[in-house]
């Protein structure tokens, strides 16, 4: 089978991976407008249930992953740099970067070409591929130009945020809200490579325009955020040029099509999809896109009947994470609704903004502040991540 695939972000690469694991004779190239190496963001967020995927499927690609990615534990939510309250649990970060190099080296190992710095401005120029996969993210130029096709719905949110590095390693998730006159400003930080960490800033428009960011350049507007978030960075500084370009401020970009199919076109990742950052899935989606997408075609025999099945599935699977990711950004979108409260309770309607919750959750909560009850969890957590690094067959590591 001969394969376009638009986009070498986790979704394209991975579904060449696939495809070629699943039948070594497809003729598979991937496509990319940008120069190797050049991405947006810094670090990428995930759980054991990526890396359960990732290791059922290729064990070569998934144990430099894991190498390369940081373990965190715990999320602490901080009110105006004083007040704490936290949520248990661990999770895994690394930055966006190594994951393509990870990716993009094991698909050329496995014969997939990958051609960079190639603008796909008409699919017909490949009009002898048997199935061109779309997979050039939520600003997809490509879906744009089917928008009516696919059924394109695509919105903003309201909440400027900007994405971030620092010199601050944060050991945990963080989140922490500070008051200005112009109203809240908070930021979501966690580890992503030796000596560096995410940092995400967001704020309501009103206090955007307020503080001035709309107007402030780069270096400004490090100053500024960098005086906003003194106690939490703790004399440390904030990182701007990703790639050796400035970050700049964007609203999340919410995509929904009707149907992810056109003919021999099917898309995947964040062009088929999105959900907002706070819900922390971009990447499993992509992967677990590419996955079933693979499998789909290694089952059934016309090209057509496995996109029906992947499209028909896929948007039945995806109902509850979008409606769960759109309840997450309007959480955050009205933040300063929660902030007269303590730290404690403050903590509790974030952790619980995605579903109702039984009274008694409230009470576990609580009780789960205390140091004793953090450390008890702690030790909990450790032996459940071991054991499931152990049924994936992970190397043994920290």
């Amino acid at each position: 089978m001969k394969i376009v695939c638009i986009g070498a972000g986790p979704a394209g690469l991975y579904l060449a991976i696939s495809a070629k694991l699943r039948d070594a004779d497809n003729d598979i190239t991937v496509i990319e407008r940008d120069p190797p190496g050049a991405t947006y963001g810094w670090g990428v967020v995930y759980w054991d249930d990526l890396l359960d995927t990732l290791y059922l499927n290729d064990r070569e690609s998934a144990e430099r992953i894991r190498a390369a990615s940081t373990l965190w534990q715990e999320q602490v939510v901080s009110l105006r740099g004083t007040e704490h309250a936290y949520i248990s649990g661990y999770g895994y970060s690394m930055n966006r970067a190594p994951l393509l190099e990870i990716l993009a080296d094991r698909a050329a190992m496995l014969g997939v070409d990958i051609q960079y710095e190639r603008a796909v401005e008409d699919l017909s120029e490949f009009s002898d591929a048997d199935l061109i996969v779309v997979a050039d993210g939520a600003n997809s130029r490509t879906r744009q130009q089917y928008a009516y096709e696919f059924g394109t719905e695509v919105s903003q949110g309201r909440n400027p945020y900007l994405w971030l590095g620092t010199d601050r390693v944060f050991d945990k998730f963080t989140f922490d809200f500070e008051e200005t006159p112009q109203g809240w400003i908070w930021f979501h930080a966690y580890p992503s490579s030796a000596g560096i960490s995410t940092f995400i800033v967001e704020c309501k428009e009103e206090t955007w325009y307020g503080l001035g960011l709309d107007q402030l350049g780069a270096d400004e507007s490090m100053r500024l955020l960098e005086d906003i978030f003194d106690t939490p960075l703790a004399g440390h500084s904030l990182i701007s040029s990703s790639r050796g370009k400035p970050a700049s401020w964007h609203r999340f970009t919410q995509v929904y099509n009707e149907t992810w199919r056109h003919d021999n076109v099917i898309l995947i990742g964040d062009a088929a999809h999105t959900t907002h950052f706070t819900l922390g899935s971009g990447t499993r989606l992509a992967i677990s896109d590419a996955v079933v997408l693979a499998q789909k075609l290694l089952e059934r025999e016309q090209v057509a009947t496995a996109l029906k099945e992947f499209d028909l599935e896929g948007h039945a699977a995806l109902r509850v994470a979008q409606t769960s990711a759109r309840t997450s950004m309007a959480w955050f979108e009205n933040a300063d609704r929660y902030t007269d409260r303590n730290a404690v309770d403050f903590c509790y309607a974030m952790s619980s903004r995605n579903s109702l919750q039984p009274p008694w959750r409230y009470q576990q909560h609580v009780l789960t502040q205390h140091p004793a009850a953090r450390k008890a969890l702690r030790l909990v957590n450790n032996a459940s991540r071991w054991v499931q690094a152990r049924k994936r067959g992970e190397s043994r590591r920290p």
